[in-house]
């Protein structure tokens, strides 16, 4: 079970000598997050905004044989991949999963999608995932991963976390995840992956939590 998305990436780990323990273990795609807080004009959380940018092996390989050679590629250019990016995601919940206390928070369908080079050739996924019910923002919280660990997520060190028309005095705290052993990460390989339950949620033992709380 894995999402499309990924799957060009791991084809050429899988036939390449050179990566071949890479294609060995999980993870197999690195992605930095900045991720938006988004309010209401009533002070309520109405959806996340991501911005995931993909690793430079990632990024090299989606983009090879796409646009004009030497050509920094558009959002016009990937506005194909971007769509079905996204709907891929969708058998994985987004990557998105967010709480109230102990209650689900249900989210609509993702919006305003899209997907471009930086000037740096780093390709970057950008997102919005609406809620279906704006949430208050005490004791909200989120976290972004892949239960299959296929992909990891790590917060961006500068601007992992802002807000977009927060109330004043709002703030937010990320809590780390414990990062995996050296003697942990070796058992991460395919046979552990392929032995798991269906339904089994790995990833969430190594994501960040993002916890908003507003007065």
């Amino acid at each position: 079970m894995r999402v499309r998305l990924w799957l060009r990436l791991a084809l050429m780990a899988g036939f390449s000598a050179s990566l071949a323990n890479v294609a060995a273990a999980h993870p197999h795609v690195w992605i930095t997050g900045q991720e938006q807080v988004i309010f209401g004009p009533k002070g309520e959380i109405t959806a996340i905004r991501h911005a995931w940018i993909f690793d430079e092996m990632y990024s090299a390989f989606v983009t090879e044989g796409v646009g004009k050679k030497g050509e920094i590629l558009t959002k016009e250019d990937l506005a194909p991949l971007a769509k079905s990016n996204v709907e891929d995601l969708a058998e994985f919940d987004y990557f998105t999963h967010a709480k109230i206390q102990s209650v689900k928070v249900e989210f609509g369908e993702p919006t305003d999608y899209s997907l471009e080079e930086r000037p740096d050739k780093l390709v970057v996924l950008r997102f919005t995932m609406p809620l279906k019910t704006p949430a208050t923002a005490k004791l909200f919280s989120f976290q972004v991963y892949d239960p299959t660990y296929f992909v990891a997520f790590e917060l961006d060190k500068q601007n992992g976390v802002s807000f977009v028309n927060a109330p004043k005095g709002c703030t937010n705290n990320v809590a780390g995840a414990k990062p995996l052993a050296a003697e942990e990460s070796k058992k991460l390989t395919e046979s552990f992956f392929s032995g798991l339950s269906p339904g089994s949620d790995f990833g969430v033992k190594l994501a960040s939590a993002v916890i908003v709380a507003c007065p």
